[in-house]
């Protein structure tokens, strides 16, 4: 066997338990530190995925504790429409080319009122084509909504079928030409 000249690096302290002069004792605490780092990634792309997801659905919103919503800016009330149609009261009268469908949705807190309005005028020939609870049960007053200007007068005789009510224009029920939201002021004909 061959023998070499010895050097600093065969000189090693008793007290140092390593093999070869590039190794070194593990530091304590090593793994809690992988450990945070792991954790603070995962925290950020979490925070970074709800942001997305905030910024791609507008139904989406996180509040944060202790951070207050902005406040928006107050805005000017809709422009009061006058009628500019004449009330459609006869549903037989209504042309079959419109395909004209009615939602009916209930915001009030008594389920038996959806089934009431709608009873009645399926009974009175208007085409009920839905029936579903609104997304809010505390809704004061019925509102008949359309999204085509040309179905006001369908809308206006609604209005005058239920007895109660207002018509708007909105985009905002896709699903029908008209979407009827019961509200608290409606009473069931005796």
């Amino acid at each position: 066997m061959a023998s070499y000249p010895k050097d600093r690096f065969d000189d090693l302290p008793a007290d140092l338990v390593r093999v070869g002069a590039h190794r070194a004792p593990k530091k304590r605490g090593g793994g809690w530190i992988a450990f945070a780092w792991a954790a603070l990634a995962t925290g950020l792309l979490v925070v970074g995925g709800l942001y997305g997801l905030s910024r791609i659905d507008s139904n989406i919103s996180f509040d944060i504790p202790g951070v207050a919503a902005p406040t928006e800016e107050p805005t000017t009330p809709a422009p009061v429409v006058t009628p500019t149609a004449t009330p459609l009261t006869d549903p037989a009268a209504i042309d079959p080319a419109r395909a004209i469908s009615i939602t009916v949705l209930n915001g009030t807190a008594v389920p038996a009122t959806l089934g009431e309005a709608a009873d009645a005028l399926e009974a009175a020939g208007w085409p009920v084509g839905g029936r579903a609870a609104a997304s809010a049960s505390d809704v004061e007053s019925t509102i008949v909504y359309y999204s085509n200007p040309a179905d006001e007068d369908i809308a206006r005789g609604l209005v005058a079928a239920l007895g109660v009510g207002d018509v708007r224009e909105s985009t905002a029920f896709l699903g029908a030409p008209i979407t009827i939201v019961i509200g608290a002021d409606y009473t069931a004909a005796p």
